[in-house]
């Protein structure tokens, strides 16, 4: 029987509906977390926590677009109603639009900081409100290494992950004198929906690995791609009381691709 370091806690995490976020809905609800599992996509949403609460674990489904601050506010106080104190935010919920800068259009550019900036802080301003009178809790954000590192035709992405970046460290800094905690992990490469829409086939994992040149992109040099569930582990971490005096701190999980920056 694993550790239940979070039996009974509440907890958010957005974008729960496949990839990362949904390997951190698991990995909390295992320790014995009451889960909130945010997502637009409500169908597969219902169907990732129908198949979790199947296992006998506390998984409940709260449809949101991470674009609308009015949304995410009624979603916080139906959740602190409905399961109790929030102890724990993870913002995962994430989007990925591939363009060069001269032809992006302003919708692509709009909505990517839409839904990996500005939804994370609708939602960490929320959950904060509730957090601070308890003096408790802690808030991950999911970032990228490409905050850290150029990529070509992934400005929006990695500008809009750099800005969460930036703003998950304000606010650890704000929140500090609650005690509340807040940090970013940051994957690399992780076999994802979002990273697989990148590939053509199998072949394109060992490209990843190796690295390119022209691509500007050093390998891994680890020498494999990060599962969902190697994030997941680092979220946890920095959760748990084994990481209470970590706070504004970027955790980079990527294998050493970004040579430690």
């Amino acid at each position: 029987m694993q550790d239940q370091l979070y039996r009974g806690k509440v907890a958010i995490v957005t974008g729960a509906a496949q990839g990362i976020g949904a390997a951190v809905v698991q990995a909390l609800s295992r320790q014995g977390a009451i889960v909130a599992a945010l997502d637009i996509q409500a169908e597969r949403l219902q169907a990732v926590a129908l198949q979790y609460r199947l296992e006998g674990l506390a998984v409940h489904a709260y449809s949101v677009d991470m674009r609308s601050s009015s949304r995410i506010s009624e979603v916080v106080g139906q959740i602190e109603a409905e399961l109790g104190p929030v102890a724990v935010l993870v913002n995962a919920a994430g989007i990925l639009h591939m363009s060069a800068i001269s032809t992006m259009s302003d919708e692509d550019w709009e909505n990517t900081f839409a839904v990996n900036t500005h939804g994370p802080f609708y939602l960490s301003r929320a959950v904060a409100q509730c957090m601070i009178p308890r003096r408790s809790g802690a808030i991950v954000t999911v970032g990228s290494n490409a905050a850290e590192v150029p990529r070509l035709q992934m400005a929006a992405y990695a500008a809009s992950k750099a800005a969460v970046g930036h703003f998950t460290k304000c606010l650890g800094l704000e929140l500090a004198e609650y005690g509340i905690r807040c940090n970013i992990v940051s994957p690399g490469s992780t076999d994802t929906a979002m990273q697989r829409q990148l590939w053509q086939d199998e072949s394109d994992v060992q490209k990843v690995i190796a690295g390119s040149l022209p691509g500007y992109r050093t390998g891994i040099p680890l020498g494999r791609i990060a599962d969902a569930e190697d994030i997941a582990a680092s979220v946890l971490f920095l959760l748990s009381p084994g990481a209470r005096h970590i706070t504004m701190h970027n955790l980079c999980v990527d294998g050493g691709a970004t040579l430690g920056i």
